[in-house]
């Protein structure tokens, strides 16, 4: 069974029809990139994924045994969250929270997948410092570790690189695509940027209001969805 699969399903915001004829599978170890304009549905559908909302119509299922608390979920920061008033470590540390459930204290094992993610993610140097004080970049290498300690199997990822200036940008896609190959999890992420998406991810699931494209990147790219967006991405007109 795929971990995640959508049939036929559409999911609504304020009301309205935000997406709509999603039929596309995510399988153990895919690396999916959701693309599309500005209210495509992109976000929407991650809500949708994360069960925070419920589908208008069709089916949304996970497979593999996964639940919602098991999701690893990278969301787009809000000025408050960027001025979150904690030591990196302990924003680390919070990812463990859904596994730890009503248990007073953190376990050897929580802080041991802590550890872990702080090295992968090259964390260690800041690991003490204030969050608010970090920039863009290290904050997102940090909400990323947290996004690890939640989950073995799906990382969620709604636009990680927004805001970033370009070297950090190529960076924080690189991290993203050695963890998808390093550690075989699932990665689904929402990107505006369609050449890195067409560069790194295995899948990609064009979405304008309605499922205009699902399959395996290089298949993409010989569509007039893949061609066009892309040409128009590269006259600066997206």
């Amino acid at each position: 069974m795929a971990l995640i699969a959508c049939r036929d399903a559409s999911f609504s915001y304020e009301g309205n029809i935000a997406v709509s004829g999603l039929n596309f599978t995510v399988e153990s170890g895919d690396y999916l990139c959701i693309v599309g304009e500005n209210g495509s549905g992109k976000s929407t559908l991650m809500k949708g994924l994360l069960r925070l909302k419920p589908p208008r119509a069709g089916i949304v299922s996970m497979g593999d045994g996964l639940k919602p608390s098991e999701i690893g979920y990278l969301p787009q920061q809000t000025a408050a969250q960027k001025d979150f008033p904690a030591s990196a470590y302990e924003v680390v540390l919070s990812g463990r929270l859904g596994a730890r459930g009503l248990k007073p204290f953190y376990s050897k094992t929580d802080k041991a997948i802590v550890e872990e993610n702080i090295e992968r993610l090259g964390v260690g140097p800041i690991r003490n410092r204030c969050y608010r004080e970090l920039s863009g970049g290290q904050q997102q290498r940090v909400l990323l570790a947290r996004a690890l300690c939640a989950t073995k199997k799906l990382l969620l990822l709604d636009e990680p690189v927004a805001g970033l200036d370009p070297l950090v940008t190529q960076e924080l896609y690189k991290l993203i695509e050695n963890i998808n190959r390093d550690t075989g999890l699932t990665v689904v992420m929402v990107s505006h940027d369609v050449r890195s998406a067409v560069k790194y991810a295995s899948h990609i699931l064009h979405l304008s209001t309605e499922q205009i494209f699902f399959g395996k990147t290089k298949d993409y790219l010989q569509t007039k969805a893949g061609i066009g967006f892309l040409g128009t991405e590269g006259n600066g007109n997206d």
